[in-house]
């Protein structure tokens, strides 16, 4: 099988946030198809955490440095001259912006700041994708899915601080980056309600029930109510790869199909079948482990404000890009629930293996619904 036209195969690719739930799988994704992958973080955040389960320490070229420090990130991005650079770095949880708000704007704002700052000054050429959320846009609990045009905000600092990233980036997109386009191309991935293997963050509504479940204990749920878009984790990571190799087309003169894609930001979430309630979710959960329960413990709920509904139009991104979700739901729910599963019964399989072999599973069920970005 060939992903994305052998595009990443021998290049420098630099993702920030390596080490979190997203940039892990990335990371371990560009590895596989020969990719030569530095990253930057400023800790390891999560006890486990797939970065080193998986053994990507010993894989990858791993810098531990906080994205807010332009200088060290400056430095560093200088030596390494990457061609591609895919920024997940990020402060990713409601609850916890709640908690410590101006960490969150300042890692999610400047930190992003940080890394427009190194491309305008660089001397070399290189694609760039930054990530921020499905949460970036102004959420008025509407029924119909969000477009890249519809207007951003947030009622929480998470979703405040990843609407000022936003505008960070456009500003400096249109004063710095229009022109330079035979030495720079950049766009913006949104996503989010990412679910899949190996997250074990806090206030997550999976790693929630892993971790109650693999203990034999019964989870509380405060929210059951609540409608997502859930989707697998390797799903919005094809759509970052799909933007990168596009962009990447267009710096190096290669023919591509349809107005220039430098610049635009796409949506990448599921069908609209896949819009159901953590309720909804967690009883699938159940189908593929036996035995387990939740509680709803909604009524003593008093975390801060979080949005009821929320759900994206891709459009864009299957005209544009050719993109697509590939997992239906419940290949969705039975991806995340199997690979906590055998990583909890010890069958002797290691999480790299583990993993391995889920990007493979993936990646055939791309090929087997003929999507774009994979050939035989």
């Amino acid at each position: 099988m060939i992903p994305f036209k052998n595009t990443y195969k021998d290049k420098k690719v630099l993702v920030t946030g390596h080490t979190g739930f997203k940039g892990s799988w990335l990371s371990l994704w560009l590895d596989s198809m020969g990719a030569e992958v530095h990253g930057i973080s400023d800790e390891i955040p999560t006890i486990p955490s797939h970065f080193e389960t998986a053994e990507l320490p010993g894989i990858i070229n791993h810098n531990i440095l906080d994205v807010r420090d332009h200088q060290a990130v400056n430095k560093l991005i200088s030596e390494i001259r990457p061609d591609f650079i895919f920024h997940l770095a990020a402060q990713p949880l409601v609850p916890e912006s709640y908690a410590n708000p101006l960490k969150t704007f300042e890692v999610n704002v400047m930190g992003t700041g940080s890394i427009l700052e190194t491309i305008r000054t660089a001397d070399f050429p290189c694609t760039v994708v930054f990530i921020t959320s499905d949460k970036c846009y102004d959420n008025v609990e509407w029924t119909y899915g969000y477009r890249e045009t519809d207007a951003l905000g947030g009622k929480d600092p998470y979703s405040g601080s990843k609407g000022a990233a936003e505008l960070i980036i456009k500003s400096y997109f249109h004063s710095f980056f229009v022109g330079q386009t035979d030495r720079l191309r950049m766009g913006i991935g949104r996503a989010g309600n990412v679910i899949g293997g190996a997250d074990w963050a806090a206030d997550r509504i999976v790693p929630d029930c892993i971790r109650s479940w693999s203990k034999g204990e019964v989870v509380q749920i405060r929210s059951p109510h609540a409608t997502r878009p859930w989707q697998h984790v390797l799903e919005p990571l094809s759509g970052y790869l799909i933007l990168g190799q596009r962009l990447h087309a267009e710096l190096t003169g290669e023919p591509v199909l349809g107005p220039s894609v430098h610049g635009e930001a796409y949506n990448f979430g599921p069908d609209a079948v896949q819009n159901v309630t953590v309720g909804e979710l967690i009883e699938s959960m159940r189908v593929h482990w036996e035995g387990v329960r939740w509680d709803d413990v909604s009524e003593s709920n008093n975390a801060g404000h979080e949005a009821g509904l929320l759900k994206l139009c891709c459009d864009k991104a299957l005209h544009g890009l050719h993109w697509k979700a590939c997992l239906n739901y419940d290949q969705m729910v039975k991806f995340t629930v199997d690979w906590y599963r055998d990583f909890y019964a010890n069958s002797g399989e290691s999480t790299l293996e583990l993993s391995r072999k889920q990007i493979q599973e993936y990646m055939e069920a791309a090929l087997a619904s003929e999507l774009s970005w994979i050939s035989e």
